[in-house]
């Protein structure tokens, strides 16, 4: 069985060129096989809406999802949940890493995995990125949204 599969989400077929750190919309768009347009542009919308404080990125407040997500938001939480989504949290303040990127310590169904500086989709085991995030299986897992279907 294959652990990872190259894509973009549909970012190229958008008219997107380049590279860029836009890992949230491109997993959101893998799992829910939605158009990345449409959630690149809702991200975009969040970044745009989202209050300024002095711990967020500079790049809130602006209409770019290019440059990342601040998903610790209630606006990216309640998105999330509104597409059918459920969070798990698979590491606590002093726990170690219990869980890494690894189909046997994953669920089956469609995953947005939250990993350190990275979200990821996994699919029924199945990385779905640019690249193999998983650094051999040894990259700990903070969480991860469940599509409910």
């Amino acid at each position: 069985m294959r652990r990872y599969i190259r894509t973009d989400g549909g970012r190229r077929l958008c008219g997107f060129k380049g590279t860029t750190g836009d890992c949230v919309a491109r997993s959101i768009a893998i799992a829910t096989q939605l158009p990345y347009w449409r959630v690149y542009t809702d991200m975009s919308w969040i970044n745009a809406t989202m209050p300024k404080t002095k711990r967020r990125s500079p790049i809130v407040g602006k209409v770019t999802a290019s440059y990342g997500i601040y998903t610790n938001s209630v606006l990216f939480k309640r998105y999330m949940v509104n597409l059918g989504f459920k969070w798990t949290p698979t590491m606590f303040i002093g726990s170690g890493c219990r869980v890494h990127l690894r189909a046997e310590e994953l669920p089956k169904g469609r995953l947005v995995v939250s990993l350190s500086q990275h979200l990821t989709a996994v699919i029924d085991g199945v990385i779905h990125d640019t690249h193999d995030p998983s650094r051999g299986g040894t990259r700990c897992v903070y969480g991860y949204w469940k599509l409910e279907e």
